[in-house]
Parts: structure tokens; C-alpha cells; sequence
């Protein structure tokens, strides 16, 4: 549609992801969902947001579905619900330093203690919890002062999108470490809110469980994006309608 996917192997994701994080160049990953499409349809200065990341990884099935539709590709689920744990025990055995950007203290609590727990040998750099809504550009200044000063090969930022991928375009460059928004996993890997079951994921009804847990904060972004997504997918598929594909990752 208006961001370009990329493909390959669920592995060639974290192994390219680790090895960004290793060449401390900076840069960002976007973890895209239908969510993420209909904001950049929307918007396309968020678009080149988008465009503009090392990697953008088909998180939802409906992507997949539809790489399989239009481009005939047989490409896995790359979801940050597992990129996020995964990420944090390559960094662990590897001994690359991570940092958590973004959330509540309590959720970043939450989110240390269970990555120490599992993971002894994992070094957190730190974290930071920004003010509820907008953050001032100074803010965001200093907090990535305080990021550039300590160092991570890892940083992952946990804003939800739109609001996590515009940041990341914005401090592209002044962080060695990659970037990657996982603001939709933070909750699973807490345990806060619980991931549905395989067979419900493999039909791509993952968001009807999420909706039943959080129906006040989630029906109004579901109702607009999912319908949005459903229409604009059928009328790709009939008009033969390619948009930019990425490379393989």
C-alpha cells in the first residue's frame, strides 16, 4: 500500500537486527501491523517514516496474507511479541547492552524484572519513562543525552506507534545503538495483558483477543483501522495495484 514490507526468514530478522545493534551505526526497525499501514495511507510524511527505517517487519497476518495474495511470497509472521524476547536473550548470550525507552515506571519495572530473571546475563544500560503525551522536543533532548552517554547497542522504545516511529526518525543518528518500537509487546511480555492462543493467531484473529481484554481503549482504533485495512486490501488485490516492495532484510 504506502510502506514497503520487508521479507525473509523469521531468523534473518533477529540476526540482521543483532547485527545492526553490533555495527553501533544507529538507525531503526519498525515493527508494522494494519495499524501502522492506515497510519501511513493517512499520513505520508509518517509514510517516509516508515519508508525510511533499516527494517520494517510484517508483524500482522493480515500483511502476511496479503504478501501472499499480491506478491506471491511465503513469508512468516515476524511479530514484535516475539521479535522482543527473542532480541533480549541474542542480546543476552552476546553480551550487547539494551535500554528501555518509553512506557510507565511500573511496566519498566515489570519489564526488567523478568528480564533479569530469565536472562541474569543481559546488561541493561537503563531506562527511561517519559511524561504521559506529548513529550517536549527538549525532553526528548536530554533523555537521549542521557541514552548517547550510556550507550546500548539495543534500544527499545515503547511509545506505540505512530508515536514511537516518529521519535525514532527523529533521534536517528544520534544514538550508536538500533532503535526498535515494541510498544504493542511491552504488555504481553509483562504478562499484563495475555497473547492469544496459536490457533487464534495463525487465522488472524489476534486482535479480536486483545479487543475482548481491552474493549474501552481498543474498539475505536480496531473499528477504523481494521475496516480501513479490509477495504484498501481488496481494492489492491483487484486492481493489480503494486506498492513498493523492500528488499529482503
Amino acid at each position: 500500500m504506502d510502506i514497503g514490507i520487508s521479507i525473509g526468514e523469521y531468523g534473518e530478522f533477529t540476526e540482521k537486527i543483532i547485527e545492526l545493534a553490533g555495527k553501533k551505526k544507529g538507525g531503526y526497525v519498525c515493527v508494522a501491523n494494519s495499524h501502522m499501514i492506515i497510519e501511513a495511507h493517512d499520513d505520508p510524511e509518517f509514510a517516509r517514516v516508515v519508508n525510511n527505517a533499516d527494517i520494517v517487519t510484517p508483524d500482522g497476518m493480515p500483511l502476511v496474507i496479503l504478501l501472499r495474495i499480491l506478491y506471491g511470497k511465503k513469508q512468516p509472521r515476524v511479530a514484535g511479541m516475539d521479535i522482543l524476547p527473542d532480541l533480549i536473550l541474542l542480546a543476552a548470550r552476546m553480551k550487547l547492552s539494551v535500554f528501555f525507552y518509553g512506557s510507565t515506571d511500573k511496566s519498566l519495572r515489570k519489564i526488567i524484572a523478568r528480564a533479569s530473571s530469565e536472562y541474569p546475563e543481559l546488561i541493561i544500560s537503563g531506562t527511561i519513562a517519559p511524561p504521559f503525551g506529548n513529550i517536549p522536543s527538549e525532553i526528548i533532548k536530554e533523555h537521549f543525552i542521557e541514552i548517547r552517554e550510556k550507550d546500548p547497542d539495543i534500544i527499545f522504545v515503547v511509545l506505540g506507534c505512530p508515536k514511537q516511529e516518529k521519535l525514532m526518525a527523529e533521534m536517528s543518528g544520534q544514538v550508536n545503538g538500533i532503535m526498535i518500537g515494541i510498544g504493542g509487546a511491552v504488555p504481553v511480555f509483562t504478562r499484563e495483558v495475555k497473547r492469544a492462543p496459536a490457533w487464534m493467531q495463525k487465522i488472524s484473529l489476534e486482535w479480536l483477543f486483545r479487543l475482548i481484554q481491552e474493549p474501552g481503549r481498543l474498539w475505536k482504533r480496531y473499528f477504523y483501522t481494521n475496516s480501513k485495512f479490509v477495504f484498501l486490501a481488496i481494492k489492491e488485490v483487484f486492481s493489480n495495484k503494486i506498492s513498493k516492495n523492500r528488499d529482503s532484510v
